[in-house]
């Protein structure tokens, strides 16, 4: 039976000068509770995957990639956002850019009760999109590629993003969360819903936004 260091190694020399194929929802990968990460890799072989993924999250294009979305149940994510938006947008949704990084055995916990509700999609369920009513701010604990354990407080998009990707190493995709009546394909998402704020949408389709 293959290890875990195995599988990452053959993922890793498969896709050395490409991207990995993303998993998609229903495979049982995506609903595991992700093996937290204690050195089983080494450290050559961390930063190949972790190139890995950054390089299949830039080309997909996404904010973030967790290591089941990419078959490997292991506890840690990359995530990156150039926050490419107009200004209005941007000041919204809070949406500013975010530099890459690496969580490894990341955590979250909500910083006060205030909730905001947004359109979020998700890579492993290309086509659809829905609201999800999340936190505002959170404390985010992670440890980074140098085995250092980091402490920050996110707010606004930067804190979705961290739980959006913290949450599929529990076995949570967004959809598990969502507002069922926003849900929307992508193309219906542009043509109707795709303002700063979905006060329109949450009003037309009757659902519930924080």
């Amino acid at each position: 039976m293959s290890t875990l260091k195995n599988r990452v190694e053959a993922l890793v020399e498969l896709y050395r000068d490409d991207v990995a194929p993303i998993v998609a929802l229903g495979d049982p990968v995506l609903r595991q509770q992700a093996e937290p990460y204690d050195g089983q890799l080494g450290d050559e072989l961390l930063g190949e995957f972790v190139e890995l993924l950054q390089r299949t999250m830039r080309a997909a294009p996404g904010v973030g990639v967790a290591a089941p979305q990419v078959g490997i149940s292991l506890r840690m994510a990359v995530m990156e956002d150039p926050a490419p938006v107009p200004d209005e947008v941007a000041e919204a949704r809070e949406r500013y850019p975010l530099e890459f990084f690496t969580a490894i055995n990341p955590s979250y916990e909500a910083v006060g009760r205030t909730l905001r509700g947004f359109y979020e999609g998700c890579l492993s369920m290309p086509g659809y999109t829905a609201v999800v009513n999340r936190p505002l701010k959170v404390d985010a604990v992670y440890t980074d590629v140098a085995g250092e354990r980091v402490k920050r407080e996110l707010s606004g998009w930067q804190a979705r993003i961290f739980q959006h990707e913290t949450d599929h190493l529990s076995g949570v995709v967004y959809v598990d969360k969502l507002e069922p009546r926003s849900l929307a394909t992508a193309a219906n998402y542009a043509n109707r819903w795709a303002d700063p704020v979905p006060t329109k949408a949450a009003r037309e389709l009757g659902f519930h936004l924080d």
